[in-house]
């Protein structure tokens, strides 16, 4: 690659990218505008958040008054009653939050009622509530003060006989609030807390009076102490807020400009004069990627230094304002974590510019291009997301799922936890490193097809498209047509799955699940792909790789590469569980499954379920229809990675969707370079039926066979010795490369790449 014409590239797109108004409006004008706007916009509202006292009626406020002894809850006088404020001792700023209306005064004006008289009716209150007149109602029950006097008297009546036994019916104040409302459900909150206040200088008065000393109904006090320094409290509250939004700001930098100089130029025909250049494809590919990344690091910053800016403004005069009981103002994070966000933004930067690339490339014009912004974002945002939920911390686990674990080792290291973080730092960064050059490579791939980067803009006219996918139907599916199956099969289980939940009871039998089993793998799985190969496809054996009977050492070869696979694939499994730890309720379902798989009638009829039937259905669907709609993309790992992706979805649990994902590259493998589907199936039935065998010897375990006579083969519960995962690596090696040698059949497209590449590297050759 001559990085002298990827210069030249990225300094012609930089100065086209500069003269758009648009671009610079959204690069440095609205970073600029957006957040004091923002903060002006918070200033104007928030009169109406400290003037806005939420409405309290109290009806039966006589009650109260009958008996000195009873403590006070409101004073004042008749026009302006309030709360205690001996009440509000911990929360002084919640008095004037609460206005207090009693029953003989207006819902409007605060004013007295003509006449004068109180409504102790509940239901009026009930009315003044569901109007809106009122937020909260605290009602006091006739005979209140009675009930509570003579509870009191039966207290005093058990201090000076102990052995009297007398039932004490307390009274019982009610609260009516309407959930439905905000502003209701926060004033109820406080009327309880306050009355919590007041209940207790009731039993405090109690036990005064009874000569029972006050610490022995509390005899000891919490004392909650954070030892968290102030820093580092304000530092956890922007570890969760500046990562999400430096990478939703870098997305939307890169995708903008992304589009302009892909999707745009198509429409200017400015294109084809950047094709025609002695630049190679990869060359332009750099170099507009190098002028996207520059715009999302740049959006990304200035957003960034704007918010900061105006946050520390707007915390510093909300303190102010709403008086926070003491609390020190949000301090602005520490000057090292501005490092940390920029080393992070910039691999993240790259990884958005590339995806937005490849968007941008495949849309026709600037409008489809822009509609292609909703999916990255459903794709990205919930990455971003995970980590703002409570409990997910920076394991190695979750450092390995790409965008998150840059979010939470960002998060560690705003926090100054550099000691929790640094042993993560190398897979974060490894696995940011590898998403982004495979993304890189997805834009190189846009750019080398043709058919891709030159489409036309068409109406769909619904009829006369089915109408061609019937008529004009090739020999092999279309690469759309392999993903609308799989999507159809992963919708297909979804409700299946959602249908046996709504069934699910107690008394599940082996016939149930049997036949739940046969109809998610016959119905859900294979009729999609066995119906569409049907309807879409003219040479429906060459679609599902049935067209010719494979040669005797390729079946043997499946088989021996299942046998070395199997205890591979267990050490697999075995470490992704200790990555992703399987919940507790999982584990009950998995148990339930285990003990149904036991209650067979006979043990080849769970063969049949658990290993025949999957070999069986899978493989026409994902080895079949599928792979081979996805081996039009060009490239055989492309496809078979993807169709690997959607055979693990199809499967319940993560743990178990990781592990099949990885089976389903060597069985993609497998079927790409036989081309035939029964070698697939051999080896899915024979990994599937070595995985029940384990399984009911790590059950014999219990009784000691393991560890007697399998002690050479095993060192524990399905744990193979160390010796057998080295001859499995050694005997799986050596038939891929066998496999490897052999000539398989290619599709047009792999065709053209494969001398597009040659061409290629007969260039750099020369």
């Amino acid at each position: 690659m001559n990085f002298k014409n990827v210069k030249l590239i990225f300094l012609r797109e930089m100065r086209d990218q500069l003269r758009d108004r648009r671009t610079l409006f959204l690069i440095a004008v609205l970073p600029l505008l957006l957040y004091p706007l923002l903060g002006m916009s918070f200033f104007q509202l928030s009169q109406f958040m400290r003037n806005t006292a939420a409405k309290v009626l109290v009806v039966g406020e006589e009650e109260l008054t009958q008996h000195d002894w009873i403590p006070q809850l409101l004073v004042g006088t008749e026009s302006e009653r309030q709360f205690d404020p001996a009440l509000f001792v911990n929360r002084p700023d919640e008095i004037a939050r609460l206005q207090v209306i009693d029953d003989k005064t207006s819902p409007t004006d605060g004013l007295p009622k003509q006449g004068g008289t109180p409504s102790n009716s509940l239901d009026s209150a009930r009315e003044r509530l569901d109007r809106g007149d009122v937020q909260v109602v605290l009602y006091f029950p006739p005979g209140f003060g009675e009930r509570l006097d003579a509870a009191r008297k039966a207290l005093m009546q058990r201090e000076v006989n102990p052995e009297s036994s007398v039932t004490l019916q307390l009274p019982e104040p009610q609260i009516l609030y309407n959930s439905a409302k905000e502003k209701s459900r926060i004033a109820q909150m406080r009327v309880e807390r306050m009355l919590n206040t007041w209940r207790n200088s009731v039993a405090q008065t109690n036990l005064r009076d009874g000569n029972v000393p006050l610490e022995a109904a509390r005899p000891f006090e919490m004392l909650p102490q954070d030892v968290a320094e102030v820093q580092q409290r304000h530092a956890a509250v922007w570890s969760k807020v500046l990562p999400f939004i430096l990478f939703i700001w870098a997305l939307t930098g890169a995708f903008y400009p992304a589009v302009d100089l892909c999707a745009g130029e198509k429409e200017r025909g400015t294109l084809e004069t950047l094709l025609v250049s002695p630049a190679q494809r990869r060359e332009i590919v750099w170099g507009k990627l190098l002028t996207v990344m520059t715009f999302s690091v740049v959006t990304a910053l200035l957003n960034l230094g704007s918010m900061g800016m105006t946050g520390k403004f707007v915390m510093s005069q909300f303190q102010q304002i709403s008086s926070l009981s003491g609390e020190s103002a949000l301090a602005m994070p520490p000057m090292i974590s501005l490092l940390w966000m920029v080393i992070a933004l910039l691999p993240v930067s790259a990884l958005f510019s590339a995806l937005c690339l490849a968007c941008a490339s495949f849309a026709r014009s600037t409008k489809e291009g822009q509609y292609y912004l909703m999916p990255l974002l459903l794709v990205v945002m919930p990455l971003m997301m995970l980590p703002l939920s409570p409990g997910v911390d920076l394991t190695l686990g979750n450092s390995l799922i790409p965008v998150t674990g840059v979010v939470l080792l960002l998060r560690s290291l705003i926090e100054g936890q550099y000691l929790e973080a640094w042993p993560y730092i190398v897979p974060v960064f490894g696995v940011t490193l590898i998403c982004c050059l495979l993304a890189i490579r997805w834009a190189e791939e846009q750019f080398q097809s043709e058919s891709i980067l030159f489409r036309e803009s068409e109406r769909l006219d619904l009829g006369r498209w089915l109408v061609h996918l019937v008529r004009d139907r090739a020999e092999t599916p279309t690469f759309a047509q392999g993903a609308i199956c799989s999507g159809l099969i992963l919708i297909l289980i979804f409700f299946m799955n959602l249908a046996m939940s709504s069934m699910a009871t107690t008394d599940i039998d082996f016939r149930f699940f049997f036949q739940t089993t046969f109809i998610l793998q016959v119905v859900c799985i294979a009729l999609p792909a066995v119906f569409m190969a049907l309807l879409f496809t003219s040479r429906r054996k060459k679609t599902l790789l049935i067209d010719h009977w494979p040669r005797w050492q390729l079946l043997v070869a499946a088989a021996l590469l299942a046998l070395f696979v199997r205890p591979l694939g267990l050490s697999l499994a075995e470490g992704i569980q200790q990555l992703y730890p399987v919940s507790s309720e999982m584990e009950s379902q998995l148990g339930e499954v285990s003990h149904l798989l036991d209650s067979a009638p006979s043990p080849w009829l769970t063969y049949l379920l658990i290993a025949l039937l999957p070999a069986f259905c899978e493989e026409i669907a994902f080895r079949g229809f599928i792979l081979s709609g996805l081996r039009h993309v060009g490239h055989k790992w492309w496809a078979i990675g993807l169709s690997s992706v959607a055979f693990g979805l199809v499967h319940p649990i993560l743990q178990q969707q990781i592990a099949a994902a990885a089976v389903g590259m060597v069985l993609g493998y497998l079927a790409v370079q036989t081309g035939s589907l029964l070698v697939c199936m051999v080896f899915h039935a024979i990994y599937n039926g070595l995985a029940l065998a384990i399984s009911e010897l790590s059950k014999q375990a219990s009784g000691g066979l393991v560890d007697t006579r399998l002690s050479w083969l095993f060192q524990g519960e399905a744990e193979f010795q160390p010796w057998v995962l080295v001859l499995s690596a050694m005997g799986t090696i050596a038939i891929l490369v066998w496999l490897h040698r052999l000539p398989y059949r290619r599709t047009k497209e792999e065709q053209l790449q494969e001398a597009r590449e040659r061409s290629l590297i007969n260039a750099i050759e020369a």
